[in-house]
């Protein structure tokens, strides 16, 4: 099969690899795409920990796609289910997946694409957050991430301060049910426009979905005393330092919402599926940007670099799915 492979800083290859054999209780999937996570872009451009070469198909974890093949004893998908599955080597042809680490596609999302681990990530997320009905929600960071999220908060009955670098994020929160906008330029300024929305209090919860410094900064000010700051951007590229003694006088709870535990993923997993295929959530406008296979390094710099309008790439597999 065809894989790509981190050859050096920056550098994919396409290469030619043994295609994978399902174990027992995996399978064998025959991708139909992969969706480019922004915690790609990182170990992409080189890392003082990073390893060179990286392995085939290696860093692509949002992959879906048909079963190919079964692996001993297993009975619960059959050869030809389509399936969004939790791995981490679908930047290739095929991928090997637990059967316990995958979810069935239903009928209703025939010829969709599903990146299901970010969407799935998305429900976990919520799900810390314990967001109310009535409660205002600020939400850092409008990309992928934080366009399902602030979908979700509203289907919740919150009122979605949606705060992001660019106009285009800023109309994709709109779309998604913000109900407030702001332009994440200027942090002084971006303080009184909360406190203005707000009476002066700041928002019952913050969600920052971006994973930099300035970001987290931010949205620890902009959490009301006994709020809860939700911290959803994955935090990679080194410490941070918060300013503890704001937190500890406002007394807020602290929520870092990245799950680790294999069942509680699938189960946001499962979440996902459900939402998209019921028709409450539809996704198809973030996903703004395809690649081929051979153009994955393109992929990886348009979601570090964000060209206009851009909120998500997909990697395809054939006739995009």
């Amino acid at each position: 099969m065809r894989a790509a492979v981190l050859a050096a800083p920056a550098t994919m290859e396409l290469q030619q690899v043994p295609l994978p054999e399902p174990g027992r209780g995996q399978v064998r999937v025959k991708l139909e795409g992969c969706g480019v996570c922004a915690s790609n872009v990182e170990p992409f451009e080189g890392q003082p920990w990073s390893q060179f070469p990286g392995e085939p198909g290696g860093m692509g974890h949002e992959g879906w796609g048909a079963v190919d093949a079964l692996g001993p004893d297993v009975t619960e998908v059959a050869i030809g289910d389509r399936v969004a599955m939790l791995s981490g080597k679908s930047y290739a042809e095929f991928d090997v997946a637990s059967v316990d680490a995958l979810v069935k596609l239903p009928a209703a999302l025939a010829g969709q694409p599903f990146p299901g681990e970010p969407l799935g990530c998305a429900f976990n997320i919520f799900r810390r957050t314990d967001v109310q009905a009535g409660q205002t929600v600020a939400i850092v960071g409008i990309g992928f991430l934080g366009a399902v999220l602030t979908r979700l908060a509203t289907e919740a009955g919150a009122r979605v301060i949606a705060i992001s670098r660019r106009q285009s994020s800023l109309d994709l929160a709109r779309h998604y049910g913000a109900a407030e906008t702001i332009v994440m330029d200027d942090h002084w300024r971006i303080l009184e426009d909360v406190k203005r929305l707000t009476d002066g209090t700041g928002c019952e919860r913050v969600i920052e979905c971006v994973g930099k410094q300035w970001p987290l900064d931010l949205a620890g000010e902009l959490v009301r005393e006994g709020g809860r700051l939700v911290i959803a951007g994955y935090h990679q590229d080194g410490p941070r330092q918060v300013n503890m003694q704001m937190w500890n006088w406002k007394g807020i709870d602290i929520a870092s919402a990245h799950e680790r535990d294999p069942a509680v993923n699938l189960r946001g997993l499962r979440e996902a599926v459900e939402a998209v295929a019921s028709g409450r959530l539809d996704p198809t406008p973030l996903y703004t940007h395809r690649y081929a296979l051979d153009r994955l390094d393109e992929a990886l710099f348009a979601t570090r670099d964000k060209p206009d309008g851009f909120v998500k790439a997909l990697v395809t597999f054939g006739e995009p799915a």
